[in-house]
């Protein structure tokens, strides 16, 4: 196969999905130098692709766009004037899939059933089957039909100054006195969620045996209410952050020691750029979806405890089964390896 003058990657929400897909286009875009890289992507999701170094140019889709018929027809002459010769589809669901088909591409690459699904399949001229475990590496494997092996993924994120001196600035008025830790509560399925009370209790923890100050990050009322109760909890151990954007967010975790967070957007966006992390997995393991890189550590609980796959969304049980003791000694051997690094 040619090496691909232009090639556009189809991954549309959410964001810690659209961020275990950015190794594919780090490893395109070396693989091929010359070759255009586009990526379709739907809302606020778009806002940790921007300024990527391997990313020429996003297709920005509103929610909901497979249902506007003027969307599509737009969406569908962007991409024939960006006239891709290859399209890779990481999400493997009906809208992308569309999406996928749209471009026009000669070849059109996805993951085979039962991977993709809603018919999704039905677009690729090149299913292929992986049998890794981790969604980065699954991705990534999407490449070998272009022969492109990414042995090593990496996401090479960029940095965004403006949000960058805002975090900076913030920090200093607070007077931490060091890099501190960040606890993210939220999750996007009540599966995910760990008790407030248990986030107080790790910023106590943090505080009382090593002195590290905490910053309590949220998004929306409910995250809002959840952080303020984890400082209030704390007695003086944590700090709640401003209201933060996604790449304010990632700046402020490029200044911070640790993210302790389950599995969700923010977690994926402090590993993406290079922070050390303490993943909280219950329903959904780390080895599959776990911060990726070997400078991070998940905490998960007793195999038992963990759901069925369909049950996933639902159950609550496993997330119970985290300690507070756990959390801190894996943020504490994270700690000690940060700092004998």
């Amino acid at each position: 196969m040619h090496a691909p003058r232009s090639l556009v990657i189809v991954k549309l929400s959410s964001i810690g999905d659209v961020l275990h897909g950015v190794p594919v286009a780090v490893a395109a875009k070396r693989a091929f130098p010359d070759c255009r890289v586009g990526w379709v992507v739907e809302g606020r999701a778009a806002d940790v692709l921007a300024g990527h170094p391997a990313i020429d140019h996003l297709f920005r889709m509103p929610r909901g766009w497979l249902k506007s018929t003027a969307q599509v027809l737009s969406l569908r002459r962007q991409l024939r004037d960006f006239r891709a010769d290859v399209a890779i589809d990481l999400q493997g669901l009906l809208k992308s899939g569309v999406a996928t088909w749209l471009s026009g591409a000669r070849v059109r690459i996805g993951h085979a059933r039962p991977a993709s699904r809603e018919r999704a399949w039905l677009a690729y001229t090149h299913p292929v089957a992986t049998s890794l475990a981790h969604v980065v590496e699954r991705n990534s494997d999407l490449l070998s039909p272009l022969g492109v092996v990414a042995t090593m993924p990496d996401f090479d994120m960029p940095h965004w100054p403006v949000s960058r001196l805002r975090m900076q600035q913030w920090l200093q008025s607070q007077r931490l006195g060091d890099a501190p830790a960040i606890i993210n509560p939220g999750a996007g399925w009540p599966s995910k969620l760990w008790p407030a009370e248990r986030f107080a209790a790790v910023a106590r923890g943090l505080h009382q045996r090593q002195g590290i100050p905490t910053v309590v990050v949220w998004g929306g009322d409910t995250e809002h209410a959840a952080a303020r109760q984890i400082v209030e909890d704390s007695h003086g151990a944590a700090v709640l952050a401003p209201q933060t954007t996604l790449q304010d967010l990632g700046e402020l975790a490029r200044l911070a020691r640790v993210f302790i967070s389950s599995d969700t957007g923010p977690l994926h966006l402090a590993a993406a750029v290079g922070t050390p992390c303490v993943g909280l997995f219950g329903p959904v393991p780390g080895s599959r979806n776990g911060p990726y890189g070997r400078q991070h550590v998940c905490v998960e609980p007793a195999s038992a405890l963990r759901p069925a796959w369909d049950d996933r969304k639902t159950d609550t049980l496993a997330m119970s089964g985290i300690e507070v003791d756990d959390v801190l000694a894996a943020t504490n051997r994270l700690l000690a390896r940060s700092q004998a690094a």
